[in-house]
């Protein structure tokens, strides 16, 4: 029997004994009409009360507003969660950064104060340097082979649980998927090759891989965090940004740049981590469940990825007037793809860069 079933016939029983140990009025040994309705009424509100807390409740925090595929993975790991859990979990979404920046959430999450974070990479490099690499230009060509490469069975994705691991993180990770290509946009330049953004400010991610690529275009630099993005933008601090096609939409990026150029030179890398605190605490049972649909949520991400990359840069210029150019890639590839190797020699990305190439080579 549940356990709120239990507490109700357990409660009934308890009503029906302080009755009999009363001076309430008997009729034998039947009850009266106010002790039946005394008994009825404990019944009722227990029935109507809440139903039990759950035996665990995870805090998921994501840094973008919807649609995005990060949103739409928290989404589904709560509702698989609790229906699978029959109950024993409980989520709680916080999206937009209510509970702050990745880094400052990575520490809390250390302590186990927030359970579970889906975000990009690129805003973990302060804590895994050897993230960067997925920020290098045009190292894979679809969303397919990304999700091949990244699968929890293959090198690279175990490479990074050892990576956890040795830099102490107090994390674990569950899963590395992809969330759309990313792309160029600027305030006032229509780019339809490299020569449009020579002397440009481009406003990076705190990434070395990001300043050097930018760097090889002829571009400024600029350090600007994904919340300060769209003031940055409007006040000149930044002239071009890069973003997927949900977070450029999602934060209305479209209003401070509204030039937007097709450019795919990156795949978004996203991982899904759990507090390793968080972790522990939870039995072999639910151990599983977590790590189960954190897999099945990475997959409905990609597909989401894959609709939204398909879908946005229609609405985005019949509904908000933005003016789309599609340069041709090889032109970007050109100047690019050589210097992959240097930039993984430089910021000491070499052996991440082996592991991606051989088995996106496959």
């Amino acid at each position: 029997m549940p356990r709120r079933d239990n507490l109700i016939c357990l409660m009934g029983r308890r009503v029906v004994d302080v009755w009999h140990s009363s001076n309430l009025p008997r009729m034998g040994s039947r009850m009266t009409g106010f002790a039946r309705l005394l008994v009825s009424a404990a019944t009722a509100a227990l029935l109507a009360a809440p139903a039990f807390a759950a035996d665990v409740t995870l805090r998921i925090h994501t840094l973008v507003q919807s649609p995005h595929p990060y949103n739409d993975i928290a989404d589904y790991m709560k509702e698989q969660l609790e229906a699978q859990s029959d109950g024993r979990i409980e989520v709680r979404v916080f999206n937009a950064g209510q509970l702050g920046q990745d880094p400052a959430v990575m520490s809390e999450m250390s302590l186990g104060t927030i359970d579970l974070m889906v975000s990009t990479t690129s805003n973990a490099v302060q804590q895994v340097p050897e993230y960067a690499i997925f920020t290098m230009p045009y190292i894979f060509d679809s969303m397919d082979k990304m999700k091949a490469v990244l699968a929890p069975d293959q090198p690279i994705f175990e490479h990074f649980e050892q990576v956890y691991e040795e830099r102490g993180l107090g994390l674990k990770l569950l899963a590395l998927g992809a969330s759309g290509t990313r792309n160029v946009a600027t305030d006032g330049v229509a780019v339809n090759g490299p020569g449009d953004l020579k002397g440009l400010k481009m406003r990076t991610p705190p990434t070395p891989m990001d300043a050097a690529v930018w760097s090889a275009l002829e571009m400024l630099p600029v350090t600007v965090s994904w919340g300060e993005l769209y003031a940055a933008m409007q006040t000149g601090v930044a002239q071009a940004m890069e973003s997927s096609l949900p977070g450029y939409d999602g934060s209305k990026l479209y209003e401070v740049a509204p030039n937007l150029a097709l450019t795919g030179h990156t795949i978004q890398v996203n991982h899904t981590s759990m507090s390793q605190v968080s972790w522990d605490r939870l039995p072999e049972d639910l151990r599983k469940l977590v790590w189960d649909v954190a897999q099945d949520a990475n997959h409905h991400g990609i597909d989401m990825a894959k609709k939204y990359d398909s879908e946005l840069v229609d609405g985005l210029v019949s509904e908000h007037d933005v003016a789309v150019t599609r340069p041709d890639k090889q032109a970007f590839i050109a100047i690019l793809e050589p210097v992959q190797e240097q930039l993984a020699q430089d910021l000491d990305l070499v052996e991440e860069y082996q592991i991606i190439k051989s088995a996106a080579s496959d």
